[in-house]
């Protein structure tokens, strides 16, 4: 299937030749048909003569309806601009084409209608001459009328032609589906259409709609149901999950997780002056209209305050216009999605020039400069393709190449920072480190840890160091005349500056073996104290033990602990213990 979009002045013809071709009555509603004016989108299609069909979206014309004219034309690739022999070029028709410009529709033929009232020449000369000048460029012309079908095989003819030269879709793209009509069927619940200009729609398909998940129920294209439906297409989506009242048009069907709905973008202007817009406008994306408030940044880059989140992606084709005056403003790029705040003087300024350097093409390379450090989802769902070479350098952390070098660089100097400031320490903590580099994740601390250093117990420290000579020093002069099962007492610990941060230290390195917090014995005292107790009878008591060991009731308890806890004692349900 095709879609085409149907453009041109209030009263040329557009639905009268929409029904022509296709048979079908585009109006949908009877205020319509009763005024013989359309005010809201119709949809109709056909079968051309090669057998490919085409369907027509077709738009309003009056300029009260200009919100709805974009929310038709918004999503479809090509258009068919409608321009009436007897009348000729007119304000409307020059501000869908204008609207057909910013949104850079590339593909579509003229179509001159009432042909059979006046002579087609000179209103197709003068809309020839207005349409080159836009990104439609050179476009066929066709003369036909409505009524007596005139011209109408030789617009076939050119519609199969249209269609045949647009570009082929991309179905395996994220599916971002723009709502232009929401409705209910009894029955079946829910029902939304739209223009799948990309992706594929299938039945069971789990989908974003703003801040829930519905699922896909049903689906129908030209009126018939379908299991899959690939763009570009207009579809019909009945869904489990929403209700009537929650979906409205402008809304979007998106695939999880793969656009970021956003309030605030940076974009690039095809059209006025930047200065020259009013503070508030209006954004049209796809079947939504936002007021926006417009802070200019550079004579075509400007910041857009969105009155609610849409989701956009980096490189979208927006439309700005002032609907105070009738005027588009012209198209919008939009250049980023997430952008950085300007709080400090100066500051807008540096923005535009970065703005200057981007040009709405999304590249990994050119995100992680600005950006630095940036997670894969949040790539994929500004729009930034992945290459298939680039690899995370963490999880799935992307980071610039010159700041991960930096980084790699300066680990190892907070690392002996750390270590000469805090020597009783056993490294510097990954959080802590992760605080100094400025890094959103410690995984991103751990993969850059390279040797001589590594992580133990949640710290990064340089290979195996001994304690400082202080430390050994302070530790032999505590035991001094002490027997080899005799704590030294907690003042005398005290008064020689080993204190818990000490003791720790001391026992972490193996001056000590600690059995509480200021009960300390020399190296190798549990091994020795196993020794001692394998000459008494077994089972054995903690008093006989503390007798054996000729040491006091502070150390025997904990340092019998110690024994069980290693599996060199057993203890026994009387509390006696032996050994193992």
């Amino acid at each position: 299937m095709h879609v085409v979009a149907t453009a041109g002045h209030v009263d040329h013809g557009k639905s009268t030749l929409v029904r022509a071709l296709t048979g079908m009555e585009p109006d949908r509603w009877a205020e319509e048909r009763r005024r013989g004016m359309t005010i809201d989108l119709g949809f109709a299609w056909t079968t051309l003569g090669s057998g490919e069909t085409v369907a027509f979206v077709d738009v309003p014309g009056h300029e009260r309806f200009v919100p709805n004219m974009l929310a038709g034309i918004g999503p479809v690739p090509a258009a068919m601009i409608v321009v009436a022999a007897d009348e000729g070029w007119m304000p409307q028709s020059a501000e869908h084409l204008a609207a057909l410009a910013a949104l850079d529709v590339r593909h579509g033929l003229l179509v001159v209608t009432r042909s059979d009232l006046a002579d087609p020449g000179p209103a197709t000369a003068a809309a020839l001459t207005e349409i080159a000048a836009t990104p439609l460029g050179e476009v066929p012309a066709v003369a036909v009328s409505g009524v007596t079908g005139l011209g109408l095989d030789e617009l076939r003819t050119a519609l199969d032609a249209l269609v045949t030269a647009l570009p082929a879709p991309d179905t395996t793209s994220p599916v971002r589906l723009w709502i232009d009509r929401s409705f209910t069927v009894k029955g079946a619940g829910t029902v939304v259409t739209g223009t799948l200009g990309a992706g594929t729609l299938r039945l069971g398909d789990e989908l974003t709609l703003g801040d829930g998940l519905v699922r896909v129920r049903g689906l129908q294209s030209l009126g018939k149901p379908a299991d899959s439906v690939q763009a570009v297409a207009r579809v019909a989506v009945n869904l489990r999950g929403a209700a009537r009242d929650d979906v409205s048009r402008g809304d979007a069907l998106l695939t999880p997780g793969r656009f970021r709905p956003t309030d605030l973008i940076d974009i690039r202007l095809h059209g006025d002056p930047t200065a020259d817009l009013p503070t508030t406008m209006t954004l049209h994306a796809g079947s939504a209209a936002v007021p926006v408030r417009v802070r200019p940044l550079g004579p075509d880059t400007a910041r857009l305050r969105l009155s609610r989140p849409l989701p956009l992606r980096i490189g979208d084709r927006l439309l700005l216009r002032d609907p105070g005056r009738h005027h588009v403003a012209g198209g919008v790029t939009v250049l980023d999605v997430a952008p950085p705040g300007l709080r400090r003087r100066g500051a807008a300024t540096a923005r535009a020039h970065v703005l200057d350097t981007m040009d709405g093409h999304p590249s990994l390379a050119g995100e992680l400069t600005r950006r630095q450090l940036i997670r894969a989802p949040d790539l994929a769902a500004m729009g930034v393709p992945l290459p298939p070479a680039a690899a995370p350098v963490a999880g799935d952390w992307y980071a610039d190449p010159v700041l991960w070098t930096s980084l790699a660089e300066r680990l190892p100097h907070e690392v002996a920072t750390y270590q000469r400031e805090h020597p009783l320490e056993p490294g510097l903590p990954i959080e802590a480190l992760r605080h100094r580099l400025g890094l959103p994740d410690r995984a991103l601390v751990t993969a850059l840890v390279r040797p001589p250093l590594s992580v133990r117990a949640g710290r990064v420290a340089a290979g195996p160091s001994g304690p400082p000579d202080e430390l050994v020093a302070l530790v032999a002069k505590a035991f001094d005349g002490l027997g080899p099962f005799t704590a030294p007492e907690a003042n005398d610990l005290t008064a020689l500056g080993l204190g818990p941060r000490q003791l720790a230290a001391a026992a972490r390195t193996g001056l000590v073996v600690q059995l509480a917090p200021q009960v300390v014995l020399a190296p190798g005292a549990a091994e020795a104290a196993a020794t001692a107790l394998a000459a008494l009878p077994q089972p054995f008591t903690l008093s006989e033990a503390r007798r054996a060991l000729d040491t006091t009731r502070r150390v025997a308890v904990p340092l019998l602990e110690l024994l069980d806890r290693r599996h060199l004692t057993e203890r026994l349900p009387d509390d006696r213990r032996q050994l193992r």
